[in-house]
């Protein structure tokens, strides 16, 4: 990617008199991490700014640094009032929940997007955007060098928590060469990495890790076409009256398709309203389950993708359907 991009966003952001920050539903920590380095870039320049995320930050995220400030309440937002919006690590601009103010703000509004999924829809006037880096925190990396901006513990911990929650601590296909070396430079600059493995792995509460046996329990495998399937009802996520965090939920599917000898793997859970969500993940270099997600209306990387449809889950013999 020219490094003219880059600085071309940097001097942008240096230049903007109200600036907003915006990451997807649901957050994640590629998300969470992204914003809240971008927090530390923006307050060394003395910007105002705020950052917005539709759901609450999940508390396992407590320890990244400004999280605190990320705010969910839309109607503290005036739109009007920022010249510059950077969208970040969202694969639709629907799923800020803000898309309609985005598509129609007014002619003076800058909107930057930095996101490592495969590109929807052109909604941007610049964009970062690389499908190949492991994750958004890692192309925010390559800002950080391009634009010469110091590299504090910080930021080191917002870019080694973004790539390693991206990539299951280095599981997924998306790893390379260049993602361990930027996870070792982040640790020579003192990110903590026992903190953020304390925080991201070992934090699965004892509801989260039943719901993750019925996944294991109920796993099959389609000899047809060598995939993995297994799915979760509202029942299950809602077991004993206590409700699993959607954070608690992340990661089934890519667990799953550490097992041996399948072409990919997919995860239907059964969603509060009416909607059934798909995931899908790949080990293998010659599947592209993002096709199969297009399919099905949804989209992402051709290793790690999902979809949304109505309807509910319900057993058949042996098996599943959605009705």
């Amino acid at each position: 990617m020219p490094d003219a991009i880059y600085s071309k966003i940097y001097n942008q952001i240096k230049i903007s008199k109200n600036i907003l920050l915006a990451t997807h539903e649901n957050p994640d920590g590629d998300g969470l991490s992204s914003i809240c380095l971008m927090i530390e870039i923006i307050e060394s320049l003395n910007q105002p700014y705020s950052a917005y995320c539709f759901d609450q930050p999940p508390r396992q995220f407590d320890f990244l640094p400004s999280v605190e400030k990320i705010i969910s309440d839309k109607t503290k937002l005036n739109m009007d009032n920022f010249d510059l919006i950077i969208v970040l690590d969202c694969g639709s601009s629907d799923r800020t929940k803000i898309s309609d103010e985005i598509k129609n703000r007014g002619k003076s509004q800058i909107v930057v997007e930095i996101d490592h999924h495969p590109k929807i829809e052109d909604y941007a006037d610049m964009e970062l955007r690389d499908p190949a880096a492991s994750s958004t925190a890692e192309i925010l990396y390559k800002f950080l060098k391009a634009n010469k901006i110091k590299i504090s513990k910080n930021i080191a911990n917002c870019v080694l928590t973004g790539i390693l929650t991206d990539t299951a601590n280095f599981l997924y296909p998306s790893t390379s060469q260049e993602t361990i070396q930027i996870s070792s430079e982040m640790l020579s600059k003192g990110a903590k990495l026992p903190q953020i493995m304390e925080n991201t792995l070992r934090n699965k509460s004892l509801n989260s890790m039943k719901i993750w046996g019925k996944a294991m329990s109920r796993l099959k495998i389609n000899p047809k076409y060598n995939f993995a399937f297994t799915v979760l009802t509202l029942d299950d996520v809602n077991d004993n009256g206590e409700t699993a965090n959607e954070e608690e939920l992340e990661g089934i599917a890519g667990f799953i398709s550490n097992l041996h000898n399948v072409h990919g793997v997919m995860l239907l859970r059964e969603q509060p309203d009416g909607i059934i969500k798909g995931s899908l993940r790949t080990s293998r270099h010659d599947v592209d389950v993002s096709r199969l997600a297009q399919a099905m209306g949804g989209g992402g990387h051709a290793k790690s993708s999902g979809f949304k449809i109505e309807g509910r889950l319900e057993r058949a013999g042996d098996g599943w359907i959605i009705v």
